[in-house]
């Protein structure tokens, strides 16, 4: 079993991709009615690096971005954010990053996502095989990069080198149908990643899905853990989280705020979680703590741009209410 407390390092490795959102302006504006957006980085491994970084950990992300103007754009704000970008690769040709056009609404949130022949996909065996595993505390990935090949073989075989060096591996599972052949793929490829993994976080119908059967996911949750994982968060929304252990579950609930967008949480949960689990708090308070970034940023605009720091946490815990689990 790996010692999490490699955690404390606080330098993380995160595989997956930075892309282009752009924010229908001003909030609660209708995409389909607005005349001017607002642009930030986006990508479900970037806003996590970006969470991590603000809550004062360090994180390198491997990705590949486009080789044209919107790559460069990723490329200065990962700079900006303070995130490593020495294994980011420009691939040229007709891949193109991954863009998302999406309302600051809390109701009837539309999304578009344009996902086709993404850049990151094109992750090479190449990009991952020399990284200094060994010098990290953690790697980091989520669903999206395991949807397509070349990328899929390579996080897989990351998450070799990782284990053989110690190295924990964490894994939100953030299932996106639209980047998928098929649900039966998906559910397939999900099941032999988490086997592999540390910790891995999912919300219910993740788990449902990843069951293969509706009303299955906590099962397939528990299942994990006997699979050799040592954190599994099985999250419910607004009735909160079930987190499992080889010691046993604990149940919390989640924070009221005053929410602007349902968009983000996911990504400020684990910066936020795994933040405190560096700081070296125990599980049930890093949970607590990743709810509370995840609270912030549903009520705020964005999703990278709207991370907090541990004071925003710290402030927010001390006058914030936890809805019980």
């Amino acid at each position: 079993m790996k010692d999490l407390a490699r955690l404390h390092g606080k330098g993380f490795l995160v595989i997956g991709r930075a892309g282009l959102d752009l924010y229908a302006d001003p909030p609660g504006t209708r995409l389909e009615d607005a005349l001017q957006f607002t642009a930030a980085l986006g990508g479900s491994s970037a806003n996590i690096a970006a969470g991590l970084c603000r809550m004062g950990c360090d994180a390198a992300l491997v990705t590949c971005v486009s080789d044209d103007a919107v790559g460069r754009y990723c490329l200065k704000q990962l700079d900006d954010y303070g995130i490593d970008r020495r294994f980011v690769r420009s691939v040229a040709g007709e891949a193109r990053n991954s863009l998302a056009v999406v309302e600051t609404r809390l109701e009837n949130t539309q999304s578009v996502i344009y996902r086709n022949n993404a850049a990151d996909f094109a992750m090479t065996m190449q990009d991952v095989e020399a990284l200094p595993y060994a010098g990290f505390s953690a790697l980091i990935t989520t669903g999206t990069v395991l949807a397509a090949e070349p990328s899929r073989s390579a996080t897989f075989h990351a998450f070799e080198r990782a284990n053989a060096v110690g190295l924990p591996v964490i894994f939100d599972v953030d299932y996106r149908p639209y980047s998928w052949a098929s649900a039966q793929e998906a559910s397939d490829v999900y099941s032999r990643a988490a086997a592999l993994c540390d910790i891995v976080i999912g919300n219910d119908v993740e788990f449902d899905f990843m069951a293969g059967t509706e009303g299955q996911g906590l099962g397939k949750a528990r299942s994990l853990i006997d699979e050799g994982a040592q954190i599994v968060i099985y999250k419910m929304g607004e009735l909160g989280a079930i987190t499992i252990t080889p010691e046993g579950e604990t149940r919390t609930g989640i924070y009221e705020t005053q929410a602007l967008k349902p968009t983000g949480a996911g990504d400020s949960f684990m910066a936020g979680f795994l933040a405190s689990l560096a700081d070296g708090q125990s599980v049930e308070d890093a949970v607590r703590q990743g709810s509370a970034a995840a609270a912030l940023v549903v009520s705020r605009v964005g999703c990278a741009p709207a991370m907090p720091t541990p004071q925003d946490v710290t402030d927010f815990m001390a006058h914030a209410d936890m809805r019980p689990a």
